[in-house]
């Protein structure tokens, strides 16, 4: 008997006599799970994800996102939401009906003094959009972006709060939204991942750490999990062949890899090996389209002037160059962190620095885009993962989770509008409330995903993105 056959035979064994107990509710089981989401067999044999929602639940206005994260809790008072009510109260006392019994980060306890805003603000475009004064470039865009000035969200401190924007909870280990994404919808690319994460490091502002966790797969398959991608040198560790190894002797090992875990798959029906499988073949083709893909001698010279890079040097302007790269190859979603927003002092100064690092990028991918005929089918979401105090922690501002801005502009938005409002301190919002679950519900409707009904069973309970919350936001819809 050769090696191979007398190790199915040694597994055909133990597979049996392992299996055996579970009877015919294993059966039953597979055949739910069969009908529901197609055999694994079936979409085995095929090297890309279809999705789960297939078809639509409705027409989709979006295909693909690009979420453009502000980490460290950019202060909507001095960039999103001007307050001319604080700028008169400056250095009075903080109105204790503005804050008694609210939760505080790092200010509770402590005396409490208003802070005006540290920089003036603007109207911008045939919107009139008001804007800070530090977004010259992002002002210039004004007539494209839908402001909400009235998000909410329930974690006050860095970590949880970035999972909660990521994950629609404060637990970790849940799955991120672009894991969401590539399960229900499919990935289009073969060459690369279906969702990537690219990261910078500013300059003004204290650098959070961000965790892989941020992108993981959670309780999915883990072949839906973001993949990093690093803003120089090689984006992908190891992702050239060693000296001597070349192309087709690399595929001659990969080949033969997949077929001792197909071998190892069908006796023993485990879909990691299906993702190991997928992750092996993705990483080939990946050593051919990676070069490429970071290859930008070939974009025009008015575009690398445009975001204001020579691309590839690691800045948060590179990154959002190599995200409409991404976004041309069929990533469905990218996630570009810019660690640079965490004032706690300084912030006068130091948020015009954020602010300078970020502003003309953000306006040039957006006009790039519709250059490039993406605009209209790419939901664009900028905004961090809480917002900033009224009241002055010395020359800064605290964590603030009761009322903060973001913007969206693309796929289905409706530009050059403002949508809800905070107190005329910027404390609590007050007008057309959107908590995260209710920006999760209408991403997943922007992208033709009903948000009840992409669900996942997972220890006895149908799991969502939104938890047991959310409502779309219709009055922002284009």
């Amino acid at each position: 008997m050769n090696p191979i056959q007398a190790y199915r035979n040694a597994v055909n064994r133990r597979t049996f006599l392992g299996n055996a107990t579970a009877g015919v509710g294993s059966a039953v089981m597979a055949s739910v799970l069969n009908a529901e989401f197609g055999t694994a067999a079936e979409g085995r044999k095929s090297s890309g994800w279809t999705g789960v929602v297939n078809p639509l639940h409705h027409a989709a206005k979006a295909k693909r996102v690009i979420h453009l994260c502000m980490a460290g809790g950019p202060s909507h008072l001095e960039t999103y939401d001007y307050k001319p009510k604080l700028a008169e109260m400056h250095g009075k006392p903080m109105p204790e009906s503005f804050t008694k019994g609210k939760p505080i980060a790092q200010l509770q306890g402590k005396k409490l003094t208003c802070f005006g805003p540290q920089h003036t603000f603007k109207k911008f475009g045939k919107s009139g959009q008001e804007i800070s004064e530090i977004f010259p470039h992002i002002g210039s865009v004004a007539d494209n972006i839908c402001i909400i000035r009235s998000m909410v969200t329930e974690a006050i401190n860095h970590d949880p709060a970035h999972t909660y924007m990521n994950t629609g909870t404060t637990i970790s280990g849940r799955p991120a939204t672009g894991s969401w994404l590539n399960y229900g919808l499919g990935i289009e690319t073969e060459d690369l991942p279906g969702f990537v994460v690219l990261s910078s490091l500013g300059k003004f502002g204290q650098a959070q750490p961000i965790a892989a966790r941020q992108w993981h797969s959670g309780f999915l398959p883990s072949r839906f999990q973001g993949v990093e991608f690093r803003a120089k040198g090689d984006p992908v560790l190891y992702v050239g062949n060693p000296k001597g190894v070349n192309r087709d002797r690399q595929k001659d090992v990969v080949d033969a890899v997949g077929k001792l875990n197909r071998l190892r798959d069908g006796l023993v029906d485990d879909p990691e090996i299906a993702t190991r499988i997928e992750a092996y073949e993705t990483a080939f083709r990946m050593q051919a389209s990676v070069p490429e893909l970071v290859d930008f001698t070939k974009e025009p010279k008015h575009v690398l002037e445009s975001y204001g890079t020579p691309g590839a040097d690691g800045s948060f302007a590179s990154n959002c160059l190599l995200a409409r790269r991404l976004l041309q190859r069929g990533v469905r979603f990218v996630q570009l962190y810019h660690r640079a927003w965490d004032h706690h002092g300084g912030l006068k100064s130091k948020i015009k620095g954020s602010a300078g690092e970020v502003d003309q990028a953000c306006a040039a991918l957006i006009k790039d885009l519709k250059a490039n005929g993406l605009f209209d089918d790419t939901l664009i979401v900028y905004g961090g993962e809480f917002g900033r105090t009224p009241m002055a922690q010395g020359s800064g501002r605290d964590h603030h989770i009761k009322g903060f801005s973001m913007w969206l502009a693309g796929g289905g938005i409706k530009g050059g509008i403002s949508h809800g409002a905070t107190d005329e301190l910027g404390y609590d919002a007050v007008d057309n409330i959107v908590h995260v679950n209710d920006y999760h519900a209408t991403l997943l409707h922007l992208l033709g995903i009903d948000h009840l009904r992409l669900t996942y069973r997972f220890q006895g309970r149908d799991f969502r993105l939104t938890d047991v919350a959310g409502k779309v936001v219709k009055e922002i819809l284009a």
